[in-house]
């Protein structure tokens, strides 16, 4: 083999492997047109760049530590009295230590009402219960337990449970030097509804009512109108109308077939106890309607399939965190649980709370007067911007 020069060392040093030479110059090239290529893929950037940046600041929105407010319970006092003193009314004290804590805020039911039925009602799961003779039974030292109501799936639960048992433990220890006299029970709304799953599956109904549509949506747009498909379906008999139309109906039946997917899990693999009717219906076409004309506006406005792909994820992934798909919407802060309302996921995921584990039909057409309006918009915005030649 011919001797290299020594100058070639200094200029391009390489290094011996086997019987080829390894370059320091063609790795400093290749890298240089790898990286150029790459930040010009914006898909690839926004997953690599931006995307973790968006679950941080998310995260750590929701997660901060920051002010949020109080968390509301419903409390119901069936310790009536009459007392003689006021400081003999115990319990009228333990909701007051309850509302001066900082972290929950108290709003009496009346001790006539149905409580379990009054929180199903108001789509809630955190209440609390004082029973009966609460105040005497403390007084003389005899065994009385709060009922703390509550949803397994929810971590503002935990967080009233371990308020409650707080102060609590603070009554006991004020009086009774720590021994427990005054206890906890907790339950739920629904006596039945006791499984994790069974909260579970109406966010991730939600969560793939959203995804399927949006996405497929947002890139099979973008791509007919990059490689001019649009253009070439304009002169056939399909209309545009009748073309989104049906990738509608298309995905209004694939989100029906997830839905009967996921409760037949939910109910044979984990025991889950779920109500079905036909309030759901409404929530399983305008939803997939909602978000497939969203995808297709999406798709049709933006200029390459690559931003498309951006834009539809900056759109999306808010809508999957911040609309209690994950995570109770009452653990956020403040100013994100109002973002959180101008979300249409939002309401999709309420709506099927409401309908599927409270049986709260006020508060479902409600919901479903609202994805109504939104869909009315989104839909007539897509398909007035929607092209089959550009200009």
């Amino acid at each position: 083999m011919e001797k290299l020069p020594e100058k070639a060392f200094m200029i391009n040093p390489v290094i011996k492997g086997g019987s080829k030479l390894v370059s320091t110059k063609r790795i400093a090239a290749d890298f240089k047109v790898f990286s150029r290529g790459y930040l010009r893929n914006k898909f690839g950037l926004f997953f690599g760049l931006i995307f973790p940046i968006i679950l941080i600041l998310i995260f750590g929105a929701i997660f901060s530590g920051s002010s949020s407010g109080t968390i509301t319970v419903y409390a119901q006092n069936k310790d009536t009295g009459p007392f003689p003193t006021p400081q003999m009314d115990i319990a009228t004290q333990f909701l007051n230590a309850l509302n001066s804590s900082g972290t929950i805020r108290v709003v009496t039911v009346a001790a006539s009402e149905n409580f379990s039925q009054y929180l199903a009602d108001h789509s809630a799961s955190e209440g609390i219960v004082i029973p009966e003779n609460f105040s005497a039974n403390y007084l003389t030292a005899q065994q009385v337990d709060v009922t703390v109501y509550g949803n397994p799936t929810s971590s503002t639960s935990g967080i009233v449970t371990g308020t409650v048992s707080g102060v609590a433990n603070y009554f006991n220890l004020q009086r009774f030097n720590g021994s427990m006299v005054i206890g906890l029970t907790q339950t739920t709304v629904n006596t039945q509804q006791t499984k994790y799953v069974d909260f579970l599956i109406p966010g991730l109904i939600g969560f793939s009512i959203l995804v399927s549509p949006m996405f497929s949506l947002v890139n099979i747009s973008s791509e007919y109108k990059k490689t001019k498909l649009f253009k070439q379906l304009s002169l056939t008999p399909l209309t545009k109308m009748e073309w989104l139309a049906s990738k509608v109906l298309f995905y209004i039946v694939l989100s029906v077939v997830s839905f009967l997917l996921m409760v037949a899990v939910g109910v044979f693999a984990f025991g889950a106890h779920v109500t079905l009717t036909l309030w759901l219906i409404p929530f399983l076409i305008l939803g997939p309607m909602l978000f497939a004309a969203l995808g297709m506006l999406v798709g049709t406005v933006t200029k390459n399939p690559e931003t498309a792909g951006v834009i539809g994820n900056i759109v999306t992934f808010p809508m999957m965190f911040l609309s209690g798909t994950f995570f109770p919407i009452s653990i956020m802060p403040e100013y994100l649980q109002g973002i959180a309302h101008v979300l249409p996921l939002y309401y999709i995921i309420e709506g099927l709370n409401a309908v599927m584990v409270y049986a709260n039909y006020a508060q479902a057409l409600i919901d479903i007067a609202v994805v109504t309006a939104i869909t009315i918009v989104i839909f007539a915005a897509a398909v007035k911007l929607f092209k089959w030649r550009e200009d």
